[in-house]
């Protein structure tokens, strides 16, 4: 197992476990528990698709500090910030103005973080280990993910908002402490022939963007009002299909890392399709919503380890890393908040939600395509 020698990579993957423990009992919450606040369907995807457009304007000031201060710092940074988000969601109640602190405070959080985490592992991770390290990564993630959802919907319901919410904050902000024993990355103070390098990465993220609008944002919604707007019941099921995807987890990294990566790709973009349609078909059926919720688990363990391999092993190649992410994450962005802002829409007009998951099927080919030039190459 030489992919577990990177000590630096372990620590990342730990803290990475950390803040997925934060983000299954708490984030996978976030869209469901406005819309049980009593912000309606459209407002909530406008709201996702606000705090994407402040990400997008935020995101430049991130190579500012980064020249500064290097990626380790900021890494820190975006994980604590990111624990801020969720004692304002706790808060609220309707479309007002604490739903709009709640989205700039998150958007300030998500883009140092995610921004500068992506750069940081594509830096120290290993180009030849690559699949197998981000597939233990994924692996920790689901293994955890089984507890949160079961947590953070038991405390929702027994505890409030405020003290479940409170520990979930509290459970992000000890993410931080695996990157103290980390080594810092400085960034390049100039960069030649960073857009080159960038435009394949920036259409995977695109791409990846409009999906998960569709296919986790919208489908979560689907999920809670198939379950009956109940926090525990959408916790369960969420933590089956965490289990499931534990099952799965170390599968698809190993496959790439011995050149099979054009399979790879092909067997995650088919499974993403056929799960997407059996998610929209599945809208308003109890039994049948919660089996689609745990195969797709099994979409993630693919899905992931053959998306982030290419743009992780891009970024390491390319003139700096931060600006290829900020580049990469602009598009994410650009593609996320357009399929948010077309969910809004489709409700507004009346039109059933499991139309918007089918929405993400377009991002589908063109993310095919750009992977598998990558891996032909």
């Amino acid at each position: 197992m030489a992919y577990l020698q990177n000590r630096t990579i372990n620590r990342l993957n730990l803290h990475y476990g950390i803040s997925s423990l934060a983000m299954s009992g708490g984030g996978v919450f976030y869209a469901v528990f406005l819309l049980r606040a009593g912000v309606p369907v459209h407002f909530v995807f406008g709201a996702l698709a606000l705090l994407v457009g402040f990400r997008f304007l935020i995101r430049p000031s991130v190579l500012i500090f980064g020249k500064r201060w290097g990626l380790k710092p900021l890494v820190i940074f975006g994980t604590v910030a990111c624990a801020f988000q969720y004692p304002l969601l706790g808060e609220v109640q309707e479309v007002d103005r604490t739903l709009l602190a709640l989205c700039i405070v998150s958007a300030i959080g998500d883009t140092f973080y995610w921004t500068c985490y992506h750069a940081y592992y594509a830096s120290l991770g290993d180009v030849e280990q690559r699949g197998s390290q981000i597939s233990v990564r994924e692996a920790l993630a689901a293994i955890i993910g089984i507890i949160g959802p079961l947590l953070g919907g038991w405390a929702l319901m027994s505890l409030g908002p405020r003290i479940a919410f409170g520990a979930v904050a509290l459970v992000q902000l000890l993410a931080a402490l695996p990157l103290l024993a980390t080594p810092n990355v400085r960034v390049a103070p100039e960069s030649q022939g960073l857009l080159r390098a960038a435009v394949s990465g920036m259409v995977v993220f695109a791409c990846d963007g409009w999906i998960a609008a569709g296919y986790v944002f919208v489908w979560q919604i689907v999920l809670f009002v198939s379950l009956g707007q109940s926090f525990s019941a959408f916790g369960g099921a969420m933590a089956l299909a965490a289990f499931a995807g534990a099952i799965g987890g170390l599968v698809l990294g190993k496959l790439i890392d011995a050149g099979h990566g054009k399979r790879a790709v092909l067997l995650a973009m088919a499974t993403l399709a056929g799960s997407a349609l059996f998610r929209a078909a599945s809208s308003g059926t109890v039994t049948l919503a919660v089996i689609a919720n745990a195969s797709g688990a099994f979409v993630t363990c693919l899905y992931v380890p053959a998306t982030m391999t290419v743009v992780y092993n891009q970024a390491k190649h390319s003139p700096c890393p931060l600006r290829f992410h900020i580049a990469t994450e602009g598009a994410w962005d650009i593609g996320c908040g357009s399929a948010c802002l077309a969910a809004a829409l489709l409700s507004l007009m009346g039109i059933p939600l499991w139309v918007g998951i089918i929405l993400s099927l377009a991002g589908i080919a063109p993310l095919y395509v750009a992977l598998r030039k990558h891996y032909e190459q």
